[in-house]
């Protein structure tokens, strides 16, 4: 399920830091030679710790993570909108990923010049959406003189269409995302070929400096744009990209003792991964047998046939059922074999909709 999230920022704020740490950490050509080789895109394992006691219960011959692709998106600068400097060729890359992880420069450092010349987290963030926005409005413009016409004539799709797009050309003109209006699941359909930058969830990532990774709530800037962030329903992590990149060079063991000594429980990347994953509406389940143990991403709400699609065409096609058992129930059981037992393996049918930490066997038959 190739789903990415783009990273994005003003010159300066840490986003080129951050990708590099991305990527160092994401070196997992072995295990993804499916993935892509274009170098403005880095793949990551999504950390779970399920996944380790699933392979100690199962001691599988080989355990295969999930993974999430980020991609940088080339700088943006004030008039992006209009072309100014790699203006274009950020829209263009932005308009391809399904979320948007914006870099925000919370710390002060005389040696690292700001583009604006003075460190304020709320003015960096409001030119990014602007020129979001101005994008945004300039392709609802456009589609909606066409739609217009089409409507006066009585085209009963341009009938349906002109007030939607009517109702997001406000908000836009207000400075407001289009993710801001409420549009129901058949009016998003209706305007998805749009593809508007401002429908995309927003993650703002607040980059702190190395002294303050460990108390990064009490930063004057990271508060900012938390209380930005609330107003629009967005949500904030906390990272420091330069401490990021040296986690990335290191071995698990060592990674443990330098985030330990830092005083962080987690790092950064992993709650970025995290973060981004939840914001697409993504989760996770399971196989588990003694060839492989795997993760496998799938969108909340789907019904179970769609998640065996995931590994296969023919499994969905050919669906029977699904022997499923909670990842909790398992590992209280001790075995499949006895969580089959004690009744806590289920059978379900087409309409089960399957539950983030399911350990799922696929019965099918093509």
């Amino acid at each position: 399920m190739a789903l990415t999230a783009g990273i994005v920022g003003l010159p300066n704020v840490g986003k080129s830091t951050l990708f590099n740490a991305i990527t160092k950490a994401g070196a997992l050509a072995a295990n993804y030679p499916f993935a892509t080789i274009d170098p403005n895109v880095g793949v990551v394992e999504v950390p779970d710790y399920r996944l380790q006691k699933l392979t100690e219960l199962v001691t599988p011959k080989k355990t295969v993570p999930t993974s999430f692709e980020f991609t940088d998106i080339a700088g943006i600068v004030k008039g992006a909108s209009q072309g100014e400097g790699l203006g274009n060729k950020f829209l263009s890359h932005i308009r391809e990923v399904d979320a948007i992880c914006q870099v925000v420069r919370c710390f002060e450092d005389e040696n690292i010049t700001h583009v604006s010349g003075t460190v304020n987290p709320i003015d960096d963030i409001e030119v990014i959406n602007l020129e979001l926005v101005l994008a945004d409005l300039e392709s609802v413009d456009k589609r909606l003189q066409k739609v217009s016409k089409m409507a006066k004539q009585k085209d009963k799709e341009a009938l349906i269409e002109e007030p939607i797009l009517v109702k997001v050309k406000e908000a836009l003109e207000n400075d407001q995302p289009a993710r801001a209006v409420e549009l129901s699941e058949d009016e998003l359909k209706v305007i998805k070929g749009l593809h508007l930058l401002t429908i995309k969830p927003m993650l703002y990532v607040a980059n702190v400096s190395e002294d303050e990774v460990a108390d990064a709530d009490n930063n004057k800037y990271v508060k900012m744009v938390r209380e930005f962030a609330a107003k629009e329903g967005s949500h904030v992590i906390t990272i420091c990209a330069k401490v990021e990149e040296e986690i990335s060079e290191l071995e698990d063991d060592e990674k443990a003792m330098f985030l330990e000594e830092l005083g962080i429980e987690e790092s950064g990347l992993d709650q970025l991964i995290r973060a981004s994953y939840d914001l697409l509406g993504l989760a996770t389940y399971f196989t588990a047998g003694v060839q492989e143990v795997r993760a496998w991403t799938f969108r909340k709400g789907m019904k179970a046939p769609q998640c065996a699609g995931v590994i296969h065409s023919d499994f969905e096609r050919g669906f029977i059922r699904a022997e499923t058992v909670s990842f909790d129930d398992l590992v209280e059981a001790g075995s499949h074999a006895a969580a089959k037992e004690i009744g806590k393996v289920r059978s379900e049918g087409k309409e089960y909709v399957v539950q983030d930490g399911d350990v799922m066997l696929f019965r099918f038959n093509v």
